[in-house]
């Protein structure tokens, strides 16, 4: 029923064996530090097998799913919190598919100026930022409960109101690997796009990608097909789409970041947006490849043609 009426798992102690899929196969998973864990096979197995020593909280704890394996989708240090936490994420989802999110009246005005935009986002493309400022400067109240929080840290993912309706935000991370799509983080967006179009949650997207992450790990691990996932969640939705490009969009990352060809419904771009290919400097070292190469100072050759 995952997908029909919002299925959550809270994980208030060990769950190993098949019954680690029952959580997994759910919504959402909410785990407490210390007194849950999940795993397979369990430390004596694996130390059988493998010779590996680990502890029950090193091998399936709520801090290795939050952060390493992407199972978990938050984890807390108390029950208390976990189980608030539990009833606020309610509070934005319906109680089916066929149903609309509950609307909230907001302390807002949504007809407001954010005007502390204009000095959280630098106009220099190679400055970091915390896009999770620029979040909390648009949505109701600053309030919004973020998803994954720890795990495939360039791409945020967050459940919020805008003039009281409930939205789904995935917002590019500058602060972390400046913001490039990775398989994890491919994988962390699509699932969240798949949920909000799942409880008819419109998606709002805050773009400033620089590319996917190059390398032989990347790709021998399937970038490819895991970006095909955001790319395929983003063109399957019907949920109203609007993306906002903030400063860089290039390249395959920008297609698949809800862009105007792949079907969103309103796009917008800040003065500062870079929409390209590739950046000026990447379409120097490719364009004036043969001219760097030959030039006594080749920093300096490649400075000029940038």
């Amino acid at each position: 029923a995952s997908g029909v009426i919002p299925q959550i798992s809270v994980m208030l102690g060990p769950c190993a064996g098949g019954a680690a899929y029952s959580p997994a196969l759910t919504d959402f998973v909410f785990m407490v530090r210390e007194t849950s864990q999940m795993f397979i096979t369990g430390p004596d197995v694996v130390k059988a097998v493998t010779g590996e020593e680990i502890t029950q909280n090193g091998l399936g704890g709520a801090d290795v799913h939050a952060e390493t394996s992407g199972v978990a989708h938050f984890a807390y240090d108390d029950e208390e919190t976990c189980i608030a936490e539990v009833r606020y994420l309610l509070s934005m989802l319906p109680s089916n598919n066929r149903e609309l999110p509950p609307r909230s009246e907001p302390a807002d005005s949504p007809e407001r100026r954010c005007d502390t935009l204009l000095d959280v986002v630098p106009t220099d493309g190679g400055r970091p930022y915390d896009m999770r400022e620029v979040i909390a400067e648009v949505v109701d109240d600053g309030e919004h409960m973020e998803v994954h929080e720890r795990w495939a840290t360039s791409v945020i993912t967050t459940l919020a109101r805008l003039d009281g309706q409930v939205v789904g935000i995935v917002a590019s991370q500058p602060r972390s690997f400046a913001g490039v799509l990775d398989i994890h983080s491919s994988e962390k967006a699509a699932r969240f796009v798949q949920m909000c179009d799942a409880f008819n949650i419109p998606i709002v997207t805050l773009v400033d990608v620089p590319g996917f992450l190059p390398g032989v790990d990347q790709e021998h691990g399937g970038i490819i097909r895991h970006g095909a996932k955001l790319l395929y969640a983003y063109c399957n939705a019907t949920v109203p789409r609007i993306s906002l490009i903030l400063r860089k969009a290039y390249g395959g990352a920008y297609i698949v970041m809800d862009s105007q060809s792949i079907g969103a419904d309103l796009t917008y771009a800040w003065p500062t947006n870079e929409i390209a290919v590739m950046g000026a400097e990447g379409a120097a070292n490719v364009i004036f490849r043969r001219q760097i190469a030959e030039a006594e100072d080749s920093e300096a050759m490649r400075t000029r043609m940038v």
